[in-house]
């Protein structure tokens, strides 16, 4: 099995992972922190805003079964990607929405969807994701990990918002 990763930074991690983690050909998804100048931070750390860091997801995936352009096209389904100053009611740089990408390839399909995206007209505020090399990314704490599953109902509530912008703006798709 092929075997390749993909980091988005989409506000708070927890409602990043779910609309990845049930897909066919992704092997899993974990929480953490990229981005910054401190190794091994600390939630509290990244919560404090001194490091640099954005909150992300990491997707180990088999380019066989889903493609990078797959992941890239859900990912603005479930980013804003107009918000430069946060997701939601997620507010800060630790919540900025980025596309970390780890290879040339990656950052021609990434550019290609956004360039596309901006010309779409889907949106009237312009795109302002970044798309930035990949740096170390270090997993957040196991409590962090799988929240959607550890706490649904919590998740549930933290998704209206995503959900809201998702009917909005992506109506025509899934």
């Amino acid at each position: 099995m092929a075997e390749d990763s993909a980091i988005f930074a989409g506000g708070c991690f927890w409602c990043m992972v779910e609309p990845f983690d049930s897909l066919p050909g992704i092997i899993k998804v974990r929480s953490g922190y990229t981005g910054g100048h401190v190794a091994n931070p600390t939630y509290e750390q990244v919560c404090s805003h001194t490091t640099g860091h954005t909150e992300a997801v990491k997707i180990d995936f088999d380019p066989d079964v889903i493609t990078y352009r797959e992941l890239v096209d859900l990912y603005w389904q479930v980013a804003d990607p107009t918000d430069a100053m946060g997701q939601f009611a997620d507010r800060g740089d630790s919540y900025r929405p980025v596309i970390f990408v780890n290879s040339a390839e990656q950052r021609r399909v990434a550019e290609e969807s956004k360039k596309a995206l901006e010309e779409s007209g889907r949106f009237k505020k312009p795109i302002v994701t970044a798309i930035e090399d990949a740096k170390p990314f270090y997993e957040a704490e196991e409590y962090h990990q799988d929240f959607y599953k550890k706490d649904p109902l919590r998740e549930a509530m933290m998704m209206v918002p995503r959900q809201q912008y998702r009917a909005k703006y992506w109506r025509d798709k899934r």
